[in-house]
């Protein structure tokens, strides 16, 4: 492992860094490597705790792992910079379900997917890195491309997923229902969720858009989700957080007018920095009385709270994710014929709200979930355009992925939480200096937040 780490470390110092990288192709790939691993034997260790209880600190481990072989259609890549989603967190706390029956289904489909059915599941959903290998029939890739790898696995064998690919029946998030994913030194994936690294920016600020910006930009943009355009008004829940930053820039990009929702002053002042004007800081609504019982009152009082802002306007649009808690609220201030946007559910699967809301005032839910590979595509060439940027608020290194996934937990953070795998420090793997420089304070904004 070293002698890629040297080579492409050898990129950092030279002229011509693509020539440096194409080096790699003759190293040989080593027969291990650590990766950050749940482990099967351990699934029943939170059991009787409270979900906040369950630490992913004692069940997220960094261990050598063998390295799989590549297969026709794949790639495997060094991995430089990861990052932490909720799938990680949901994974580590094996909720709602553990990971370990995805890698069985998966295991039953085909003889190259049985490599993923072990008694370890290496997680992890983004990645920035360099491409080591790659296997028969890959023609787009190349050993040494600088590479960003989207989290959509597809089988694409039945005509379902041909008109958009997150309707293929064997459609699965890699490093959460696959196996071998983006937190560890090396990470198998199908070519096809290769996309360019954006040159202006580091591996780990490269790494942590991956899955937040495309699942927002499908939410919000696509014609698969909610069509935003020039002049809707966009409530955002958590909108200083890993898939609302990415919201917010995206509504404010595209000519809408974000309600950013957040939950402290800090949070405020960051969605404010980011170009927002209109800001609710949630902490002063409960907006359940009890465990079983919503608080319309105070549905009506934030909605009283987005007209004194707007200037009477009801959101057009509402970016939803929390789940639980807030989806009762989101589909009774939405906009009459608008629309409620919804993926995640961090705060709980089972939701509830008053569907005369719904009915009567012609609103629409749409359930969306990641993005195809167009859509990935398009959200990741915005981040190289400079048009979008990575919310990056701290790095950790590979070590210490169970503390940052303890904190994405607790929601101790701020936008994206990165992890360090192969890059022994911050700030590598800038190619073009120049229009880093044109963005730096956007870069930036979220650090040590």
């Amino acid at each position: 492992m070293q002698h890629i780490l040297d080579a492409i470390m050898q990129a950092e110092r030279a002229s011509d860094p693509a020539a440096e990288l194409r080096a790699v192709a003759g190293l040989p790939v080593p027969s291990s490597y650590r990766g950050v691993v749940v482990r099967a034997d351990e699934t029943e260790m939170f059991d009787g705790l409270a979900t906040r209880d369950k630490d992913p600190r004692k069940s997220l481990h960094v261990q050598e792992v063998p390295t799989p072989e590549v297969g026709p259609g794949e790639a495997l890549i060094a991995v430089m910079g990861s990052a932490v989603n909720y799938n990680t967190v949901w994974t580590s706390i094996f909720e709602p379900v553990s990971t370990f029956g995805f890698l069985q289904r998966y295991g039953r489909l085909n003889d190259l997917a049985k490599r993923h059915d072990l008694p370890y599941h290496v997680v992890g959903s983004d990645a920035a890195g360099v491409v080591l290998k790659v296997g028969p029939g890959v023609s787009k890739w190349k050993p040494g491309d600088e590479v960003v790898a989207h989290c959509l696995s597809v089988e694409l064998e039945d005509a379902t997923g041909h008109d958009d690919t997150m309707l293929d029946p064997q459609q699965r998030i890699w490093g959460f229902e696959t196996n071998f994913g983006g937190l560890a030194e090396l990470a198998l994936v199908k070519a096809n969720q290769l996309m360019p690294k954006p040159t202006h920016l580091s591996w780990e600020e490269a790494a942590c858009p991956g899955l937040v910006n495309s699942t927002a930009y499908r939410q919000l943009v696509s014609h698969h989700g909610a069509q935003m355009k020039q002049g809707d008004t966009v409530l955002i829940w958590g909108a200083s957080g890993g898939l609302g930053s990415y919201a917010t820039q995206f509504a404010l990009n595209g000519g809408a007018t974000p309600v950013c929702v957040v939950s402290s002053p800090q949070k405020a002042d960051l969605c404010r920095a980011m170009g927002a004007e209109l800001v609710i800081d949630r902490s002063s609504y409960t907006f359940w009385k009890d465990e079983h019982t919503q608080d319309t009152a105070e549905w009506r009082r934030f909605g009283a709270e987005i007209r004194a802002l707007t200037g009477g306007e009801d959101p057009d649009i509402v970016f939803e994710h929390p789940g639980r808690e807030t989806f009762g609220v989101s589909v009774y201030v939405a906009k009459r014929g608008g629309t409620i946007v919804t993926c995640a559910s961090t705060s709980g699967f089972m939701h509830q709200y008053d569907n005369r809301y719904l009915w009567m005032h012609l609103k629409r839910i749409i359930g969306s979930h990641f993005a195809n590979y167009r859509e990935a595509w398009e959200a990741n060439r915005l981040i190289a355009l400079g048009r979008i940027h990575p919310t990056l608020s701290r790095s950790y290194p590979l070590e210490q992925t169970g503390q940052a996934a303890h904190d994405v937990h607790r929601n101790a953070h701020q936008g994206k939480v990165g992890v360090l795998c192969l890059a022994p420090t911050e700030g590598l793997g800038v190619r073009d200096p120049e229009l880093r420089a044109r963005h730096e304070a956007a870069i930036n904004r979220f650090r040590n937040q």
